[in-house]
């Protein structure tokens, strides 16, 4: 197992490490440079790039607790650390800004612990970006509730599992519950938690009872000289099984984890270059679709041999496709354009096989009236009409082609032998049923 993590994270770095070489080609070989309004639009991303390969060579997990207010986030993350070092109390919104706290437990693995506001004080939207800055950064998540899920914390829950991220489900302040309320709660919790009515139960990685800050109880004290007196007490925290549930995932899994969310970050970081670029240079691209449109149609017209109008027609796919690459300054390989082309072909929903499989009949028809035109100058008329019709089947084909490979490559490029999406894939398809990332998967809706 731990091979294996080995392994998730090495192919991270490799592929963090392409996408900034790539950029860094772009940039000295003046792709980027010669167009200065470009390098400005992308600069925070190729930042986020560096500081996330950064993230990954320093090994460190981020956990961060997320809620809504007096949950009893805070209480969690001190119980965890042994140590009374975030600021907690009865009154709401206590903690105003995000604060991280290293933890080392079992003097092994590092973790940054992140305590945040709750999710449901003032100021809605700065919070709002608060909490999606803070789910971006983080490794693993913990959702604490104290009871039976609200609405508000339902929309809530349902919005960090878009995020794509490992959950954990933090039942707190058990200890205000009679065993029979708190059995009932956990179960309607381990269906809820899991964010979906048809998903599988959360399993028992995925839910955690605790009593983080207990109510202090009133003990009876019987003096030696038989006085009695009263005093009240409060109860050591009960975080021990949360605690070994972090360490074991942390352990089985937690190197994945980092290479995962860098991944993801990876990705959407070119996902958002990619988008700029297009966005610059749209009309651009829109010349290129037309161009490569109407050079495909004219050959395919004047070409007399049907396989070979296939052949150069697909030729001409592949240039468009690289063309566009180039245009938008984004990494494309002859083995990636063949792979976008590919997809183009088999997610139009038959469409564009269907339109190539007319122009291969059209073509041997039009082959025939060319072999057949000296014997009977009818046939001239037989070829026009062929080859005009496969013309216009062609340059609808490239068209198509030229506006699908603009949306492919809007995602950035990251589905090449080392693209974030292709490894984020690899991983996932390789995660035991018992993992946490297993959830991560079926979410994902990735079959294997």
């Amino acid at each position: 197992m731990r091979n294996l993590q080995e392994t998730h994270l090495n192919r991270a770095r490799a592929s963090l490490r392409q996408a900034l070489s790539w950029y860094g080609y772009l940039r000295k070989s003046g792709q980027l440079s010669s167009n200065p309004e470009l390098v400005g639009l992308v600069k925070p991303e190729l930042e986020a790039l560096n500081a996330t390969l950064n993230k990954l060579d320093s090994n460190v997990i981020r956990i961060a607790a997320f809620g809504l207010v007096s949950r009893g986030k805070s209480a969690v993350l001190n119980a965890l650390l042994g140590d009374k070092i975030l600021q907690t109390g009865p009154l709401n919104g206590v903690t105003q800004w995000p604060r991280s706290v290293r933890w080392q437990p079992g003097g092994k693995v590092l973790v940054e612990l992140i305590d945040t506001p709750g999710l449901d004080e003032i100021e809605g939207e700065s919070r709002a970006d608060m909490a999606r800055e803070v789910v971006h950064q983080a490794d693993l998540i913990l959702f604490v509730v104290s009871g039976d899920i609200t609405r508000t914390e339902y929309q809530a829950l349902l919005e960090l599992r878009r995020s794509q991220k490992p959950l954990i489900l933090v039942f707190n302040k058990i200890d205000l519950y009679p065993d029979t309320d708190k059995e009932v709660i956990y179960q309607n919790l381990q269906q809820l938690g899991a964010g979906n009515p048809q998903a599988k139960p959360l399993l028992p990685d995925e839910i955690v009872m605790v009593a983080a800050e207990p109510a202090a109880m009133e003990v009876r004290v019987e003096w030696p000289d038989r006085r009695v007196s009263y005093e009240w007490e409060t109860p050591p925290p009960q975080v021990d099984e949360l605690k070994e549930t972090i360490l074991n995932i942390l352990n089985r899994e937690g190197r994945s984890l980092l290479a995962l969310n860098a991944l993801i970050q990876a990705r959407d970081a070119e996902a958002a270059i990619a988008q700029k670029t297009i966005d610059l240079r749209e009309q651009e691209a829109e010349d290129i679709i037309w161009q490569f449109t109407k050079y495909k149609a004219l050959a395919v017209m004047l070409n007399p041999i049907a396989f070979l109008d296939i052949l150069g027609g697909t030729v001409a796919d592949l240039a468009l496709i690289r063309a566009l690459a180039r245009l938008y300054g984004l990494p494309m390989t002859s083995y990636e354009a063949g792979k976008i082309l590919k997809t183009i072909l088999f997610s139009s929903g038959g469409l564009l096989l269907g339109e190539l499989g007319s122009s291969l009949l059209l073509g041997l028809s039009k082959t025939t009236a060319a072999i057949t035109s000296g014997d009977n100058p009818s046939n001239i008329t037989a070829f026009a009409g062929s080859a005009i019709a496969q013309a216009g089947i062609a340059g609808y084909g490239a068209y198509s082609v030229g506006k699908a490979a603009q949306l492919y490559l809007e995602k950035g490029c990251t589905w090449g032998q080392l693209g974030a999406s292709s490894v984020i894939q690899e991983i996932l398809s390789q995660v035991d049923q018992n993992t946490i990332l297993y959830r991560l998967r079926q979410e994902l809706g990735i079959k294997y």
